[in-house]
């Protein structure tokens, strides 16, 4: 990868380069395969989870690495940067934590979040349904309390690693009461991935990101323990609001290393390719469109930085992380069809991976909210004052 990075510590310097040394040493070689074949490889989470990987943003008493956000991020876009896929699921899967790690008891944390953080554990997240993508509160997923258990009914659509997870992070609804609010009735459960009543329809098939299973996840009247509610009966979609700024940086980094794997390949390819008694990165037409491949690739990563930092200080980042899922997925996808035509016809073929990286891009415009929802956060923002009222309100 040709970034310069600044990192705030030596020890986040050296865990990069150990993790860019195993990216490239252990999942580039079988990322091509597995996406080739449609085949979910599951030992890559497991390598990623016992080089202390999967759980670098949590705290190092819960089993974490203790790392900052800004760290773990740069991480991640290593990891997409050889293979989007896995990119992906690693950040589903710290967002699968998420519930678990800060709003569960310690006996919960205890019995749970070390297999969890460490990789033996695989989670999943089911929040959207199939008529109530962007609408959360839409939901009609239920469950309801039968004594010491809850009984779960209910259809979750586009959950990533749907059928091979070890557990799933569902939101499901215990209460219609009009007073509960819109979105007041949602709790948070932690479902294991073997529990009676509850399957996979067969995988989507997809554009790209193929090496990474999503399915609709169906709930018949699934029983799980009532030690299994995260938080407080109503405080699901809290927790799930909650979950998703941090999750849509997760995207973001992935989609700039996408972008970056891309440049890399359209650079290497222009230093070696000629015409007309030159190497192409010398003609001025293409060179320039290099050149605004690496811009959008920094800005991307500047603006995924600048609302990690924010978070790491405490500070309010929602809207930040709007803006820098929007810019990062937005620009990976016009960095990777930029990459192609570099390419000319040979990235319109297989041969080369730059064609696959842009089916990979396409989605992380759609995923943990679309770019349009990502517009809408944003501008609900700008409408705000300082003290969080309706300018003219």
């Amino acid at each position: 990868m040709t970034a310069r990075r600044l990192l705030p510590t030596d020890e986040a310097t050296d865990l990069l380069k150990l993790v860019r040394d195993l990216c490239t040493r252990e999942l580039l070689p079988a990322a091509a395969a597995s996406e080739k074949s449609e085949r979910f490889d599951r030992d890559a989470f497991r390598l990623l989870g016992r080089a202390g990987l999967l759980g670098l943003p949590y705290p190092e008493e819960l089993g974490g690495g203790g790392q900052p956000y800004e760290v773990y991020l740069q991480v991640l876009e290593e990891i997409g940067a050889v293979w989007a896929s896995v990119g992906v699921g690693v950040s589903v899967h710290a967002l699968s934590c998420f519930g678990l790690a800060t709003y569960g008891t310690p006996e919960q944390k205890e019995r749970w979040l070390p297999d969890m953080l460490g990789g033996e554990l695989l989670g999943a997240y089911c929040l959207s349904e199939p008529h109530a993508g962007s609408d959360p509160a839409a939901m009609r997923t239920k469950a309801v309390r039968d004594g010491d258990e809850y009984v779960i009914t209910g259809t979750k659509a586009w959950t990533t690693h749907g059928g091979r997870a070890d557990f799933y992070k569902v939101m499901a609804r215990t209460s219609d009461e009009p007073a509960a609010g819109r979105g007041g009735g949602i709790s948070c459960f932690l479902v294991p991935g073997d529990a009676p009543g509850l399957s996979a329809d067969s995988p989507e098939h997809k554009m790209g990101m193929t090496g990474s299973p999503t399915a609709t996840m169906v709930f018949d009247k699934v029983r799980v323990s009532a030690d299994r509610l995260l938080g407080a009966e109503g405080e699901g979609l809290k927790i799930a609001l909650a979950g998703l700024d941090a999750g849509r940086l997760g995207i973001a980094a992935v989609a700039t290393g996408l972008a970056q794997g891309a440049l890399d390949q359209a650079v290497a390819y222009a230093k070696e390719r000629e015409t007309f008694g030159k190497r192409i990165i010398d003609h001025q037409g293409l060179a320039f469109v290099l050149a605004d491949m690496e811009a959008a690739v920094q800005t991307a990563r500047a603006m995924t930085l600048h609302a990690a930092r924010l978070k790491d200080r405490g500070l309010p980042f929602s809207r930040e992380a709007s803006v820098a899922k929007l810019v990062a997925t937005d620009n990976a996808m016009k960095v990777t069809t930029d990459a192609v035509q570099v390419l000319g016809g040979y990235g319109y073929t297989r041969d080369f991976p730059v064609e696959r990286y842009m089916r990979e891009a396409k989605v992380m415009q759609i995923f943990e909210g679309t770019n349009q929802i990502q517009r809408m956060v944003i501008s609900r923002g700008l409408d705000k004052d300082n003290n969080g009222t309706i300018v003219g309100g």
